[in-house]
């Protein structure tokens, strides 16, 4: 198991929509994503704070990629 890099909010957010997800809603500081086959994710925008890694596990597991597609589709965008 390699360890995911940590980043913002920012750029989870980039990654989201360089895979087809599209912001659906938000409430507060937490946006809510949704991709065109149905699945779905929440992302929190806390201004200068990393994504946890738990965290960032948990929402690779929403959208049902795993941390190595995660890694490598990170490096491409």
């Amino acid at each position: 198991m390699s360890k995911l890099p940590l980043v913002d909010a920012k750029e989870l957010e980039k990654f989201l929509l360089y895979i087809g997800f599209y912001k659906k809603r938000q409430k507060g500081s937490h946006v809510f994503y949704k991709h065109q086959d149905g699945r779905y994710t929440t992302l929190p925008h806390h201004r200068g704070r990393v994504i946890s890694r738990p965290l960032l596990r948990q929402i690779l597991n929403q959208i049902r990629i795993t941390p190595e597609e995660y890694i490598k589709l990170l490096k491409e965008i």
